[in-house]
Parts: C-alpha cells; sequence; structure tokens
C-alpha cells in the first residue's frame, strides 16, 4: 500500500473512531470535522522529498528519515488554498523534525539537523496531507537543492501565497550560517513552486513542482542577531486578474544593532524568479513589527503593521500603507486605530542553569533575558522570572486581507489581539500585559478600512466573552464572505486577567487553549457560527524549547478560504508527554506541569548532566494541526 493509500486509510479510520467516541460521550467533538495531524513526524506517518512527491522518483535522506520517526517540535502554520482547486491546500510550519538527524540510533542525540519550512500537501480538501519540507534544507541532495540560492542552516517564519495559474510562494526568513560561525544572515528569501503540467496542467498538480528559491533581502552577517536582520515575514499574490495580476509581494521588519526596526517590502514581477530592491515603507515611525500584505480587487496594495508606544512620541496603534502603482511606490503611513495593547511581560529572575555536556537545541535558539529586564516569556533557570509563572511570549499584532473578486468595494479587513477595554486590574505581582503590575482581558477585535476614502469602522468584538484570552487571530476573505479564527482561553480552569493563559495563582499550568472561529457574510458588520474548532484543549505552557527550559507557541494561525469554503491551521500540544525535568532539584513553581518527559544522566565525575537522550519519546511532541472553520 503506498503511503498516501495509508494515510487515507489512517485518517478514515481516526474519523470513524471520533465518530464512535463522540456518540458515546465520552468526548464532546466541537469542530466542523476531526481534527487533522499535518506534521506526520512518527513512526508510520513519515516524511517524503519534495522532489519525489513531484516526480514520483524516489529520494531520501538523512533529514527526511529523521523526520519520519522525530515526534519533534511545529509552530508559526500557514495554510493556503489552491483558487483553482479547493481540494488542493499547501501548508508549513518552523519544522524542527530534523534537528536531530544524523544522531546514532538509540543515541547519544546531538542537535545538529536543520530547522526548515514544512511543506504539507492535501489533495482531499485537508482530510489528510503528505508531510514534506520545501527543498534547499542543509542536507538536501536531491535534484531540486540546487535550485535553492539561498544561504542558510535554518529558516522560519512561514508565510504562504497562490497566484491564479497554479503557482504558490512560500516565504521565510533565515538566520544560522551553514559553516557554524556565530553569524547570523537575516535574509529573508521566497520559495515557488508549479504544476508540472503548466497552467494548463490538471488543477490537482498545482503548487507541486518545485522552481526554485530566491533571497529578497539580505542581512548584513554579524553575530548574534546583531547587524541587519530581517525578519517577521508576511507574503501576498494578486489574483484580480487586472493591471497587476500574478505579481506578488513580500513584507518584513527589518531589525537592526542599534534597536531601529522597519517595515520593508519587495516584489517580484515574474513569479517569484527575482525581486526588486528593498523598499521601506513605514518613513517616520520608529518601532514598527508584524507586517501583513493586502490586495483589493482594484489591484491597490495596502500594507498594515504594529506601531508600537515609543518613549511618549508615538501611540500604540495600527497603521498602513497603501500602493495604487502595483506595488512600486507607497503613500505615507496613515493610522487606522489606537488600542491599549495585551503584550505578556515579567521581570527576568535568570537562576543558574545546572551544567550540561551538551545542548538539548540547536545554538542561539533562545536567549534568556537579563536578570531585572523585561522579559516576553518565563520558564526554568536563566528563563525564569520573578512572579513564578511558565509562559510563551505573545504580542498585540494585527492580521489583514482583502476579497480580491470585490470589484465593488476597495476594503480592507483587519483582526487584532489588544486589551479589552475596562478589564485591567492589579495583578498582585510582577507579571502584566499592559504593563508589569497590571494585567487584563485579550480580545478579538474587526475593523474594516475603506481604502478608497481612508474611513474605518469602529473597532468590534468578533466574539464577546466574559471569561478567556483571546489571542494570534486571522482572517481571510474570498467571494463575499470573511472567515475569522484565533485561541481561545474560555476554558482554561485557572482563567484570570491578572495571570498568563494557563497558570493558576501557584504557577502550576493547565490544558486551556481551544482554536475558536465564526463567519460574516455582511463585510462584517455582523459574525455568527462562533464555533470551538479543535476537539482538544491543550497546556501551551510546556517547555520544550531552550534546553527544555521556556514555552514556545510561535506568533500566529491561519486561515484560508474561498468563498464558503475555510480552513484552519494550529500549533497543538495534545501529543506533548508530560514528565519530570531531572535538573530541578528542587522543583518550581509549576510543579512540574510544564516539564515534558526527558532522559538525562549526571557525571558526578564533571558535575555535568548529559543532553536529553530520549528526543523522540513524545516530550517534543508538539504539532500543527488543522480542521475547516465555519
Amino acid at each position: 500500500m503506498s503511503k498516501q493509500a495509508k494515510w487515507t486509510v489512517g485518517w478514515l479510520l481516526a474519523l470513524t473512531l471520533a465518530l464512535i467516541v463522540a456518540r458515546s460521550g465520552l468526548v464532546l467533538a466541537a469542530g466542523p470535522g476531526a481534527d487533522i495531524r499535518l506534521t506526520n513526524d512518527y513512526p508510520g506517518g513519515g516524511y517524503v522529498s519534495a522532489y519525489t512527491l513531484a516526480t514520483g522518483q524516489p529520494y531520501t535522506d538523512a533529514v527526511l528519515d529523521e523526520c519520519s520517526q522525530a515526534r519533534g517540535r511545529q509552530n508559526e502554520p500557514s495554510v493556503a488554498v489552491d483558487p483553482r482547486n479547493t481540494q488542493v491546500l499547501i501548508s508549513s510550519s518552523n519544522d524542527y523534525c530534523g534537528v536531530y538527524a544524523g544522531s546514532p540510533s538509540g543515541g547519544p542525540y546531538v542537535p545538529a539537523g536543520p530547522i526548515w519550512l514544512g511543506y504539507y500537501r492535501s489533495e482531499n480538501g485537508g482530510a489528510s496531507f503528505q508531510s514534506s519540507l520545501v527543498p534547499g534544507y542543509p542536507g538536501d541532495t536531491s535534484p531540486y537543492a540546487a535550485l535553492a540560492h539561498v544561504r542558510t542552516a535554518s529558516a522560519g517564519d512561514p508565510v504562504i501565497a497562490w497566484d491564479n495559474h497554479g503557482r504558490v510562494f512560500m516565504g521565510s526568513e533565515s538566520s544560522d550560517d551553514p559553516a557554524g560561525s556565530l553569524k547570523t544572515f537575516g535574509d529573508v528569501w521566497v520559495a515557488r513552486f508549479d504544476n508540472p503540467g503548466g497552467e494548463g496542467g490538471p488543477p490537482q498538480n498545482d503548487g507541486k513542482r518545485y522552481l526554485g528559491s530566491e533571497i529578497v533581502a539580505r542581512g548584513s552577517s554579524a553575530p548574534n542577531l546583531l547587524g541587519k536582520f530581517n525578519d517577521k515575514t508576511a507574503i501576498e499574490a494578486d489574483r484580480t486578474g487586472g493591471r497587476c495580476d500574478a505579481n506578488v509581494y513580500f513584507s518584513w521588519s527589518r531589525f537592526t544593532g542599534n534597536g531601529g526596526v522597519g517595515i520593508y517590502f519587495g516584489r517580484s514581477t515574474d513569479h517569484g524568479a527575482s525581486w526588486s530592491q528593498p523598499m521601506k515603507v513605514s518613513a517616520g515611525v520608529h518601532d514598527v513589527q508584524f507586517p501583513d500584505i493586502a490586495v483589493t480587487g482594484n489591484g491597490n496594495v495596502y500594507i498594515t503593521f504594529r506601531q508600537f508606544a515609543a518613549q511618549g512620541q508615538q501611540q500604540d496603534a495600527i497603521l498602513y500603507v497603501k500602493s495604487t502603482d502595483c506595488g512600486r511606490t507607497f503613500a505615507a503611513p496613515r493610522q487606522v486605530t489606537t488600542f491599549i495593547p495585551y503584550d505578556a511581560q515579567d521581570a527576568s529572575a535568570a537562576e543558574e542553569e545546572p551544567a550540561q555536556s551538551a545542548p538539548d537545541d540547536p545554538r542561539f535558539e533562545e536567549e534568556g533575558s537579563a536578570p531585572g529586564s523585561l522579559a516576553r516569556d518565563c520558564g526554568d533557570f536563566q528563563n525564569h522570572c520573578q512572579a513564578g509563572y511558565t509562559f510563551f511570549r505573545r504580542d498585540t499584532q494585527v492580521r489583514s486581507t482583502a476579497d480580491q473578486l470585490d470589484t465593488a468595494h476597495e476594503w480592507v479587513y483587519l483582526v487584532y489581539d489588544p486589551t479589552k477595554p475596562g478589564t485591567e486590574t492589579a495583578t498582585g505581582t510582577t507579571y502584566g500585559s499592559i504593563s508589569p503590575g497590571t494585567g487584563s482581558q485579550s480580545a478579538i477585535y474587526f475593523v474594516r478600512l475603506n481604502g478608497a476614502t481612508g474611513q474605518t469602522t469602529t473597532p468590534t468584538l468578533i466574539d464577546n466573552q466574559g471569561t478567556g484570552h483571546q489571542l494570534f487571530p486571522d482572517i481571510s476573505a474570498d467571494g463575499g464572505v470573511l472567515h475569522a479564527v484565533w485561541w481561545d482561553s474560555r476554558n482554561d480552569p485557572a482563567y484570570s486577567p491578572a495571570r498568563p493563559v494557563g497558570n493558576d495563582a501557584s504557577g502550576k499550568t493547565y490544558p486551556s487553549l481551544d482554536v475558536w472561529a465564526a463567519r460574516s457574510t455582511d463585510y462584517g458588520a455582523t459574525w455568527t457560527g462562533q464555533t470551538r474548532v479543535t476537539d482538544v484543549t491543550s497546556n501551551p505552557n510546556y517547555e520544550q524549547f531552550d534546553n527544555r527550559t521556556v514555552p514556545f507557541a510561535g506568533d500566529y494561525l491561519w486561515v484560508t478560504s474561498q468563498g464558503n469554503f475555510a480552513y484552519g491551521v494550529w500549533t497543538d500540544w495534545r501529543n506533548t508527554v508530560q514528565g519530570s525535568d531531572p535538573r530541578e532539584t528542587t522543583e518550581d513553581e509549576d510543579a512540574g506541569s510544564a516539564d515534558v518527559k526527558q532522559c538525562r544522566t549526571y557525571n558526578t565525575s564533571s558535575g555535568q548532566w548529559s543532553g536529553d537522550q530520549c528526543p523522540h519519546d513524545g516530550g517534543l511532541d508538539q504539532n500543527i494541526y488543522g480542521d475547516t472553520t465555519p
């Protein structure tokens, strides 16, 4: 039986089991269908080379072999449905499945493999996915590898867009030096795929053949993310059929060693084969991040982004820039709305980390904060924070889209996750979501921008709830229907606006996050069908990163749609195996609730712990799941 057939049978069995369990009353099925696992990095699942998927020719390597058994980490998912065929979806994520490639069977496990972009392909409307990697990763010796004109040992922040001609584009940032130096390149690049049969080929094969990857902007190759580093990517393609049809647009945040951050933009008019010189579009704004791109039905291009409050000179706000000439030039930034931020933070109280003979993770994957400084995420040892909570990083950000089929309006639709006014509360600790010591409830707001006039609607709540935090929203629009998804902690048994998601007052963590979704058929005036999508509430605070000391959930979820069909993807921890960290000779505040299974030995002669020697046993099993949404 082929792997595709096995996956199809496996999905049907999983769906049948889910229906039986649901009817038995043991589990209340929540979403529109059974949740589908996209990252099949386990024995019996498996990863297949993108070269094999496109050509049928067998190929594998040590990285793909490792990905077929890793039970590793994946986060920051993206997904896009083929506008020519809703049966075809391409998804991606930061995929850590190859990190232990090359290690002997049974160990010792050495984190020498790549973190890379996943390439997850469905040809049955998202009912199952074949798991793969975008070509060009270190260790790729397939015929496709030479087409990847990139320079990096790792890649992340995947974003995806289709044009209307069977081509899909996958954007990324890149960092580590393949030569193993301390330099971090900080490039951004785009991979492109087409239909092997050309535009006239069967749409079932759209986006299957890899054509290559090209750098859009180069960083300055400085150690430890200093110098010029490009990050926080966004991509969109023009599908209007008009004057800018098939243009591809890419935007990102550029960080520099002196602390400056700007929003930059590039475009391709030859289907991703070459790119324009990077252009700064955030002139006059001091601190910005999280760009997103929308193309309206008349071919105008919009980039939205967050402005951070800075030294009393500017407020927390959503800004946008507009191009009326297919991305050649942009007008000056304009404001959409201000907001009260929800930015999780605490005072770093770093503790000594036990000496370790070998690392668990690639170098510079995470870095602890200096004692007394504000930390965006908290956990154990060097990542310990004063309030004692364990939480992943999260900041208010904006996502935007436009309906490219709507030629009657020049409307851009935006969602963001700020503090809900009136929920501000003293935390009684150093933790805060607005500032240290001040917490709040976060919620998902919607705004519609009329690009022709610059007018905006009043921000409105998509799903007003008195309990739970809402975060990481995304929005899609096509054919007159809007679809939104977000993470929601209304099922958190320890919910409080004074604490991070999933933490009780003592610092113990709990399963606390679900994905929710809603839709609008009146251009966002009203939202209906508010639905829990996930079948399982999971714990986002497992310490799976930076040598098993801190959680990381990524920075976004994703939804894609064509008319009434919509599909969402998210990071999920239902398969994570909880365990204990033997290095904690005195158990910390989370009481083991955030620790994952790990295996270490202590060498009394050297006074050092070994690295984790059972990384395949489920402690790292963070995955990408997906489902249809309202």
